[in-house]
């Protein structure tokens, strides 16, 4: 198996002008990367048996960036984005890219936001083009501003007319209080009604810079080509590409994280009550993840785990049930959720309290691990038969790991857990103080 260190140098290591190839075509697919002057990334995958590409923009930003008292604004931007340009109208450039075909679409997350769009090969100009104007050049003018308001309190309403959405809002800020990563990506409403232009804008203009940028290109394409065509709307958009700045990396900028256990009910008119029960996890770069995503497959990842077998299939006490496993730069929560008539959460609460404390004691067989590593590996597999996976793993990799492990790799290491892993890191998670939110009816 290739370790880490025999791999190429890290994004952030790499000499700013210079190209590399992460991975050849016999490791499962051409990725090349280029740092430009100013840490700007470009990074694609090359796969000839397609017509199509998927180009995204990852900026290294997200919700976890925010002051309190900007809640919401990396999010709100993002729509900010798609309203406008010093060239484009919001219709020239939705129609920009409908009148080839393609789909685009934008999400915020608590550490990243991703504008992407997937288009034919020979429309990747044009994508490129759009989506760099965006980036650049978005006015974030104050009609915009006002207007799109409304847009984003609609959202807000949305989730909040969702049960299962609200409990893991819930789930997050009983976990980590009023830090960053407890507060909601879509932020409050009074918060929404409060922001400014001139607050959004600086946000804009403090993180939207060339050393948080990720330009990710997967499909049939060329990468000096795409490199070549980045350049050139870099500089039609007026963002500097110079300097000796290397791209962004490190968590100099997050907080630090507080947890809590306990139980919290919120009470809202639904027909089920859903709860979630979690505690804390392992940060994304632990050595232990691999391990992590196979005890999270075997206790609720699918039809035949634990979690599912116990409170559906042999008792009939909810529709949905599902674990989860959360990980970030430093650290990160994992969880099991339900949602049931009012009348059965007693009963589903200690079933799925049962199931933790057995997984926490005895960890899970041998046939449950062997199931699970064939989830998690083929899924994984199948996962990456588009050019927007693909796009999405190589660009994740980058900004989060400085690096683009081969596919191989990754199964390796998922196929090298033990029994004796899993059973240790279960009783290490699963032995911890829970967190319980509940939400539904009275």
């Amino acid at each position: 198996m290739t370790k880490k260190s025999d791999r190429v140098v890290l994004g952030s290591e790499q000499p700013l002008g210079t190209t590399r190839t992460l991975l050849t075509a016999e490791q499962g697919g051409l990725v090349k990367r280029t740092v430009l002057p100013g840490g700007l990334r470009i990074i694609t995958e090359y796969m000839p048996t397609v017509r199509s590409a998927a180009i995204g923009i990852w900026v290294n930003v997200g919700s976890r960036d925010e002051v309190a008292s900007q809640t919401g604004s990396a999010h709100y931007l993002e729509h900010l984005l798609f309203k406008g340009t010093k060239t484009r109208s919001a219709l020239d450039i939705s129609s920009s890219i409908d009148a080839v075909g393609g789909e685009m679409n934008a999400f915020t997350s608590k550490e990243v936001t991703c504008f992407y769009t997937r288009v034919l090969d020979t429309s990747v100009p044009t994508a490129i083009d759009v989506l760099v104007d965006m980036i650049t050049s978005a006015t974030i003018a104050t009609g915009d501003v006002d207007q799109e308001r409304s847009v984003v309190l609609e959202e807000i309403s949305m989730r909040d007319d969702d049960p299962s959405d609200i409990v893991h809002e819930h789930f997050a800020k009983a976990m980590f209080g009023d830090a960053p990563l407890g507060r909601s990506i879509l932020g409050t409403v009074a918060n929404i009604e409060s922001l400014s232009r001139r607050s959004i804008h600086g946000f804009y203009r403090k993180d939207y810079t060339p050393d948080r940028l990720v330009v990710a290109v997967a499909g049939n394409v060329d990468h000096a080509t795409v490199v070549k065509l980045v350049r050139k709307a870099f500089a039609k958009g007026g963002m500097d590409l110079s300097g000796d700045t290397k791209p962004f990396v490190g968590t100099s900028s997050k907080v630090k994280i507080a947890r809590t256990a306990g139980f919290s009910k919120f009470n809202k008119v639904t027909e089920q009550a859903n709860v979630v029960i979690g505690v804390p996890g392992i940060h994304r770069n632990d050595e232990r993840r691999f391990q992590l995503s196979v005890l999270n497959a075997a206790l609720g990842g699918g039809m035949s785990s634990r979690l599912f077998q116990e409170v559906r299939e042999k008792r009939g006490l909810v529709y949905s049930t599902y674990s989860f496993a959360q990980q970030y730069a430093d650290t990160g929560v994992v969880g099991v959720y339900a949602g049931c008539q009012p009348k059965r959460l007693d009963a589903v609460r200690e079933v799925m309290s049962d199931v933790l404390a057995d997984v926490a004691v005895n960890g899970i067989t041998q046939a449950e691990l062997d199931r699970a590593k064939g989830q998690v590996t083929g899924g994984m597999v199948l996962g990456l038969e588009d050019t927007s996976s693909r796009m999405s793993r190589i660009a994740r990799n980058e900004m989060n790991n400085g690096y683009v492990p081969s596919v191989t790799d990754i199964l390796d290491e998922v196929n090298a857990v033990t029994l004796e892993e899993v059973r240790t890191l279960a009783h290490h998670v699963w032995s911890q103080e829970m967190q319980t939110v509940v939400v539904g009816p009275e």
